[in-house]
């Protein structure tokens, strides 16, 4: 790997994910030039990344390597200005099944972040929290101040990873910020995640939806707006919020059941709903409400979101049901 230095550098861990994806592109239409760190594999694949348009790859330095390697991670820091950190094991179910794994990848991944922004000067690291360290909501709206509680072992992990970026910050003075965005949706979103869930299976036109829990409710927020609640927390005076935790969130719930009914419309269906098992997580488990406060980051950053569920979802909706994307999902995939 070469060294890449100079002004306008930024760089993103997790870039060949859905998220990241998104906002290595977003950066690159703002003029900087991006350091993607994407996860090593056999068959070279950098994720999404691959989908971007080669003038927007042409701004990218590709890196593949492993977060859990801090070797790797220190080099990959070296010379970025910002470090938007958000490679991660996600997902709920798989984390019943491999628990081990997730604390090494998000949690070690996480320290070895900040062990490089710590020793190599980088200006500024965010660090990607989300609401899923909550557990259900104890009152609503909840703002950053609402407890913390591991209901899975993936949000014992991202709790482990953001109690580590408040240590560095409060016993090194690392320059960290955390963002806790609710719930993202949109285009290149895994079919772990409910939204696309619901749009893979209809738009196999089987007229049926397996799905688990349907009263559950989710503060949704676009792709969009979570990149640009990234940016902001990238970009905002230091003063305004390094050391700071923020919520990107739009302050409205929608239950799974209400989901399924808005994009059966777009479809322009009536599904068969019906509750799999294979769906449902461990009662205990099971996070029964999550609904935000923005008001913080709106105050620090000037965020607020601007997508609408409608229309979000119709855009979602568009990409999925384009056969040259939906072919790279499988509908039955529960974990």
């Amino acid at each position: 790997m070469h060294t890449t230095a100079g002004r306008g550098l930024v760089a993103v861990t997790g870039a060949g994910g859905f998220i990241g994806s998104h906002l290595v592109e977003a950066l690159v239409s703002r003029g900087h030039r991006v350091r993607a760190f994407v996860h090593y594999n056999g068959s070279g694949s950098h994720g999404w990344l691959d989908t971007l348009a080669a003038d927007q790859l042409a701004q990218v330095e590709v890196v593949a390597g492993d977060i859990r390697d801090r070797g790797m991670v220190q080099r990959f820091a070296d010379g970025a200005e910002v470090i938007y950190h958000l490679a991660a094991l996600g997902g709920i179910p798989y984390s019943y099944l491999a628990p081990q794994s997730y604390v090494e990848t998000n949690v070690t991944g996480t320290l070895n972040v900040l062990e490089a922004v710590r020793s190599g000067g980088c200006g500024r690291v965010v660090v990607t929290s989300t609401s899923e360290v909550y557990g259900t909501a104890t009152s609503v709206p909840m703002d950053e101040s609402h407890r913390l509680r591991g209901q899975s072992p993936y949000a014992a992990s991202k709790i482990g990873a953001d109690k580590i970026a408040e240590s560095y910050h409060l016993s090194f003075g690392t320059p960290v910020v955390t963002l806790r965005p609710f719930n993202t949706y949109g285009p290149r979103q895994s079919t772990r995640a409910v939204i696309p869930t619901i749009i893979s299976q209809l738009a196999t036109g089987a007229g049926r939806v397996e799905l688990g829990a349907l009263d559950t409710t989710r503060d949704l927020l676009y792709v969009g707006d979570t990149v640009a609640a990234f940016i902001a927390a990238g970009e905002a005076p230091a003063d305004a919020v390094l050391g700071g935790v923020f919520q990107a969130c739009t302050g409205r719930e929608t239950s799974v059941g209400d989901l399924v009914s808005k994009i059966a419309a777009i479809f322009g269906v009536t599904p068969v709903v019906e509750v799999s098992d294979a769906r449902l997580r461990p009662t205990t488990s099971e996070v029964e409400r999550l609904l935000g406060d923005n008001r913080l980051i709106r105050a620090r950053t000037g965020w607020q979101p601007t997508t609408s569920i409608e229309d979000g979802l119709k855009t979602t909706v568009e990409w999925f049901a384009d056969p040259a994307n939906l072919r790279l999902y499988r509908a039955d995939r529960a974990v």
